[in-house]
């Protein structure tokens, strides 16, 4: 019993220290000119996939949960921003900690880190295209087409909503992915055995 209770103030501890981890990366951010202006990069997702590549999927996908529920406290979106980050990040995260789980090899983290920024973009551009843009738009009282307009000053090719999608929001995504799984690559066998089960 007492074991039980250790080893759950233990996890519980552990994805608390990651979860603030990515709170605090949330604020150090870089824009692309490819994506709209309000969008930007930064390394939030890497303590997600550390820790569900180290304790588990779900693990990692709690990690996003909180980090976006202390994002909420300062919002500009109404909730729609973190909703979509919540989304996105745990795609990202489940899928590449479930294919990492089952051979924890470098060749199959690269792997798995790539197959999880393809199901991320994915479902990014999908989210963002039928949900994420229409209800921001709505909560910030602008047409769609005013993310089309201040996309397009930075990334010409950017002509419609759909070109929109395409265009800004798939390579942004792609870009972000990247990022996060090079640095989640270079660092993760440097912390691991801080964060792994005994």
């Amino acid at each position: 019993m007492n074991r039980s209770k250790s080893f759950s103030l233990n996890s519980a501890v552990k994805v608390g220290v990651l979860a603030a981890f990515a709170y605090i990366l949330m604020f150090i951010q870089f824009p692309i000119p490819i994506a709209p202006p309000f969008m930007k990069v930064d390394l939030a997702d890497v303590p997600a996939l550390i820790g569900g590549f180290a304790m588990g999927p779900w693990y990692g996908v709690l990690i996003q949960l909180i980090k976006n529920i202390l994002n909420l406290t300062k919002t500009t979106t109404g909730g729609v921003g973190e909703l979509s980050n919540f989304i996105v990040g745990a795609v990202f995260v489940y899928v590449s900690s479930s294919i990492y789980k089952n051979r924890k090899t470098k060749k199959n983290a690269l792997f798995a880190l790539s197959l999880g920024v393809v199901a991320m973009t994915a479902i990014a551009t999908i989210s963002n295209a039928f949900v994420v843009f229409p209800t921001y738009a709505r909560v910030m009282g602008i047409d769609l087409n005013a993310f089309v307009a201040m996309t397009a000053k930075t990334n010409g090719l950017v002509k419609s909503y759909f070109s929109l999608m395409i265009l800004s929001i798939l390579p942004f995504n792609i870009v972000k992915g990247l990022i996060a799984s090079l640095v989640t690559d270079l660092i993760y066998k440097r912390v691991s055995h801080i964060i792994k089960y005994k």
